[in-house]
């Protein structure tokens, strides 16, 4: 197995400037945020200003990706929230990109988003709720792919290569990816917000990531296991930290195209669930006491009869707070990526 198919540094996980709070008010964070009918632009499938006439319509803005991939995943979160809470209508919506979820809640065209680096982006403007568990973790991992023929072992052997990565925002696609090529010595440039220097990078969603790799435009990938571990062989070792911790390892074999593994981050902590502040409804807490109680069990009675299990996202939640995204600040701020 090669060397960097190990966890990284995971004592950067505890390592702490201050709180939470302090660091975050130290930088200035921004996200491009537009205003008014251009904040629409941002939600696939949407070309007109989403109508809140209907006060018992709530929006929840699922991770930007691929809609047609990402909505009947969360089919039965949809399904068990509105068949739990009475008067419920729950519209779910994928934004085109990270920089469109803040944009939606900032102008109440939403009113939940799950995606921890808009929570980080302004934690005072949300309330969380805690963080999705699937399969009893509520830690997943960012992964660097390559073809099994290929002479990538390691991350420096990516200099001078092109690397597809996710959305620039994404955690795991692009910002844990790029920090973690810049720890092993490569040269990032201004990377994800520019160009890198020691290697070629584009970045769109993390199926496209991967689509590139397989059809032979880029050398080596950059997604999360739960979009990258399909495309690993069914035998694919593992390190004990992701056998362990990661909740898709059972989705090893499921595509046909086999891709292999060189690198893995520590486990990063799944998406986060939040509302935003300003909105005033009782629904509020309804929703996150029915995402608490949720398990896999209540979970399952919502499944449609042609629902693959292991596409599911979420089951229940974990209570957190913001020092456990603490990793992905530290990245934010050595990356001098802005959100604000």
């Amino acid at each position: 197995m090669a060397d960097e198919i190990r966890t990284t540094t995971s004592n950067d996980q505890t390592e702490s400037k201050g709180t939470v709070t302090e660091r975050l008010s130290r930088r200035r964070f921004a996200i491009g945020v537009a205003t008014g009918t251009a904040a629409l632009t941002g939600l696939a499938g949407c070309s007109s200003v989403i109508s809140r006439d209907d006060g018992d319509t709530v929006t929840m803005l699922l991770t930007p990706d691929t809609p047609s991939d990402v909505r009947p995943q969360y089919e039965p979160v949809h399904n068990m929230l509105e068949g739990e809470i009475d008067g419920l209508t729950l519209e779910m919506e994928v934004p085109q990109d990270y920089s469109a979820v803040r944009t939606a809640l900032e102008s109440e065209q939403g009113e939940i988003g799950m995606d921890d680096v808009t929570l980080i982006s302004k934690p005072d403007m949300m309330d969380l709720f805690g963080t999705a568990v699937t399969g009893g973790t509520a830690f997943y991992f960012s992964m660097m792919l390559t073809k099994p023929d290929s002479d990538i072992d390691k991350r420096t052997d990516l200099k001078g290569k092109n690397v597809a990565f996710a959305d620039r925002l994404s955690t795991s696609g692009s910002i844990f990816a790029v920090y973690a090529l810049k720890e092993a010595g490569l040269d990032v440039g201004d990377a994800p917000d520019g160009d890198p220097v020691d290697f070629d990078g584009n970045w769109s969603n993390h199926e496209n990531a991967v689509n590139q790799l397989i059809n032979d435009e880029v050398d080596a990938c950059c997604t999360w296991t739960g979009n990258g571990m399909a495309y690993l062989a069914e035998d694919q070792e593992l390190p004990e930290e992701v056998e362990e911790g990661d909740s898709f390892i059972d989705n090893r074999g499921q595509e046909n195209e086999t891709l292999r593994p060189f690198w893995w981050s520590f486990p990063i902590p799944k998406q986060p669930i939040y509302a935003r502040s300003s909105w005033d409804s009782p629904m509020k807490e309804e929703i996150r006491e029915a995402l608490l109680a949720s398990d896999e069990e209540l979970i399952r009675e919502y499944m449609p009869d042609d629902y693959n299990e292991n596409d599911l996202p979420f089951t229940t939640l974990e209570e957190t707070g913001m020092d456990n995204y603490e990793p992905v600040i530290t990245r934010l701020n050595d990356l001098n990526i802005d959100l604000g």
